[in-house]
């Protein structure tokens, strides 16, 4: 089975770019603390990439 990261919104997306806005939103995260788990691959990881500063991950 391939690795699965668990990520969590720990700070919020107001007054933050569109852009990760958006990549927030598309990894299906809403509210602080909410989490997803997302499979491990190279678009999850650029994704986080983008919004490290906002969330935590973790392998699940």
């Amino acid at each position: 089975m391939a690795n699965q990261l668990k990520i969590t919104l720990k700070r919020s997306v107001a007054h933050r770019i569109p852009e990760q806005r958006k990549v927030v939103k598309e990894l299906g995260l809403g509210r602080i603390n909410s989490s997803v788990v997302k499979p491990d691959n190279a678009a999850i990881r650029g994704a986080v990439i983008k919004i490290a500063h906002l969330v935590e991950v973790e392998e699940a």
